[in-house]
């Protein structure tokens, strides 16, 4: 893992769209089935929109029926971190990019094996790189 990456306020502003500031750094989420990667079946690698950190290997994603990009493991244990969320009048487990602390998503445990763990990710804090896998 590399050192953190730290900015402000403004520089994050400056630097994404305005759907993508709000679910990454303001804790957002995007609706269901609207996001571009909810239904992408592409070869790559799935990178932090905030700093280019590697998070999910394509090979990892599958179809959850939430029309949220889901996949059953991140590219690496620690690709990305992982905190309580208690909003919404319930307990969740936030994933974040362990290298910004961008909010992802959440994980659940209703994803399929080998894992059992559904990362359930909003597209807006992603990037597809279709270079190549990590």
């Amino acid at each position: 893992m590399t050192d953190k990456i730290r900015k402000t306020d403004e520089q994050w502003r400056a630097q994404l769209s305005a759907e993508q500031y709000e679910v990454t750094r303001r804790h957002g989420t995007e609706r269901a089935f609207t996001g571009a990667y909810w239904d992408t079946k592409v070869a790559g690698t799935y990178r932090c929109v905030c700093c280019g950190h590697a998070l999910f290997d394509a090979t990892a994603k599958y179809d959850s029926g939430t029309g949220w990009p889901s996949f059953w493991r991140p590219v690496a244990p620690d690709a990305v971190a992982t905190a309580d969320d208690h909003s919404l009048f319930s307990r969740r487990t936030e994933v974040l990019c362990a290298r910004c602390d961008a909010h992802l998503g959440h994980v659940f445990e209703d994803g399929p094996a080998p894992t059992g763990l559904r990362y359930c990710m909003n597209s807006a804090a992603l990037n597809l790189d279709e270079t190549g896998s990590e």
